[in-house]
């Protein structure tokens, strides 16, 4: 003999059902439904490093970037009292130019070296004429005003703290600096990359500091397009 559910029970299976369905629905719609639009978050781009900066080199002349279009920049932001990072940046900097000449002398041509102070209150025309003639004769140091000086490190998006306080113009003497006494003995912490730019003027690459000349002669290579 058949058994029938009674209506009680037959309620509470399709209850049960239905809410099974309904399970099944919402996980399927949570997998191959459309969003929501308030759930959605954007990865936000990367921020854009270098830009616009309006400097003075180690003879006193204003140099811009507009100066460097059609050259690859290879820039170092430290300053003329690090004991340790910054000359063995430089160093390697100037033998990577001069490995890079060995095979492609053009190309060598089209890569300036440039030394950006963060400690322009130390770093004087001057101080960097006589610093800057220790690496290599095409050099380029840049120093400027304290707003300057901050304004193409947020560009270049580089850290660094520690300059003395005060206006910072770049532009006083050694003697003046003499003066200061005690007062200038300090170190200055800061980011220690070696940035690449294009010849238009946009951001390639960057190196840490301690990368080996050769590499990163071959690495400059490779981005201008040279075949080793």
């Amino acid at each position: 003999m058949a058994r029938y559910l009674s209506s009680s029970s037959r309620a509470l299976l399709l209850a049960t059902l239905g809410l099974l369905l309904l399970g099944i629905g919402s996980l399927l719609w949570s997998w191959y439904g459309p969003g929501d639009p308030r759930l959605v978050h954007e990865i936000p781009p990367a921020p854009a490093i270098g830009g616009t900066f309006h400097l003075t080199d180690q003879f006193g002349q204003p140099r811009g970037d507009a100066d460097f279009r059609g050259r690859y920049m290879l820039i170092e932001f430290g300053y003329s009292h690090c004991p340790d990072v910054c000359p063995a940046a430089l160093q390697t900097m100037s033998l990577a130019v001069d490995d890079l000449a060995t095979r492609h002398a053009a190309a060598a041509a089209l890569v300036v070296p440039i030394f950006i102070t963060v400690d322009p209150a130390r770093d004087s025309v001057a101080v960097l004429r006589d610093y800057a003639a220790n690496f290599h004769p095409r050099l380029v140091a840049l120093t400027g005003s304290r707003a300057e000086i901050a304004a193409v490190a947020k560009a270049y998006l580089v850290y660094y703290a520690g300059a003395a306080p005060g206006p910072g113009t770049g532009a006083e003497t050694t003697a003046q600096q003499e003066d200061h006494g005690a007062a200038d003995d300090y170190l200055v912490e800061h980011a220690s990359s070696i940035y690449l730019m294009g010849p238009d003027g946009s951001y390639l690459t960057r190196f840490p500091y301690d990368i080996g000349p050769a590499d990163l002669a071959a690495a400059i290579g490779h981005r201008m397009g040279l075949q080793s």
